[in-house]
């Protein structure tokens, strides 16, 4: 087995190289000379060939020398470049941070706080993958990304959760649906009733708000009647304003369309309760600084 030359024999030689001299490659590595002319015996030792020829004036390359070091050459060059990236990366906050996000916790939630963070930290590079909670927590899980923008999940298994706050899910229509529906039934319904009365537009039965709110349904025993399913929470916000039904959305994103009165907020018995909304990651995984950077960034105040 052949005997393998360390990093440092070959800085030894690359110095020897560029110097010419056994003597100024000592100095400006501080080691000693018979030590730097042991370590290019045992250079040529391993490599079975002559790297240079000695005279009083001092070293030359060797044919096989000039072409080890047009290599050795094109190796310390590309080190002393990585160096210097790493230590742009700290410098300037460079790196790359996949966060994965449902379309609705991006624009209402994350975009918000990408956009402060950004503007601290212009050379982080972002890749945003818009999915469901449910494909986010997969993508954690494969580790295609590095966190995840979700509802709290009722189990974690092997996820950690940083909050950032909580959501509240509630029941909105236009004051002329109301008016019509009341029409329609002899009188305004009230409470829980108006569910199945009315024409209720919910998210998609996979989607992981959907799943709460059946869950809600359930536990209060609750009736609904006609249910119309549409793919996003922009969508369902929309239907709602053009008062075609009973929409369920998230309180916080629709605050401005409760404050104009183009949305009425429908009064339960029984609201429904709030629920952390968070960014996930994998348990015991060691994030990348730049990671940990937003995560501390975005952490509410206490």
């Amino acid at each position: 087995m052949e005997p393998q030359i360390s990093l440092s024999g070959y800085q030894i030689f690359n110095k020897v190289a560029e110097t010419g001299n056994i003597s100024a490659a000592a100095r400006e590595l501080f080691i000693s000379q018979p030590a730097i002319s042991k370590a290019i015996r045992r250079l040529e030792a391993s490599l079975q060939t002559s790297l240079f020829t000695r005279s009083s004036r001092g070293v030359a390359l060797t044919e096989s020398g000039r072409l080890l070091y047009s290599y050795t050459q094109d190796a310390f060059r590309a080190l002393g470049e990585g160096e210097a990236a790493v230590r742009q990366t700290g410098r300037l906050g460079i790196g790359h941070i996949r966060i994965g996000a449902s379309v609705t916790l991006c624009k209402y939630l994350l975009l918000p706080r990408l956009r402060d963070f950004v503007a601290l930290h212009p050379h982080i590079r972002f890749t945003i993958l818009c999915q469901s909670t449910l494909q986010t927590v997969e993508l954690l899980r494969d580790k295609k990304i590095d966190i995840g923008l979700v509802g709290r999940p009722e189990s974690l298994k092997g996820l950690a959760f940083q909050s950032v706050g909580q959501v509240e899910d509630v029941f909105v229509a236009t004051g002329a649906y109301l008016k019509n529906l009341g029409l329609r039934e002899g009188r305004p319904p009230e409470g829980e009733e108006i569910f199945p009365a009315g024409n209720l537009m919910l998210l998609d039965e996979k989607n992981i708000t959907r799943i709460y709110i059946n869950n809600y349904f359930a536990r209060h025993q609750i009736r609904i009647g006609q249910v119309l399913e549409v793919s996003s929470m922009d969508l369902l916000i929309e239907f709602a304003r053009t008062g075609l039904g009973i929409a369920c959305v998230i309180r916080e994103f629709i605050e401005a369309d409760l404050a104009s009165g183009q949305l009425a907020l429908l009064p339960l018995s029984a609201p429904v309760e709030k629920r952390e909304v968070g960014f996930s990651f994998l348990k015991n995984h060691d994030l990348p600084a730049p990671v940990r950077s937003f995560l501390e960034f975005v952490r509410p105040a206490e």
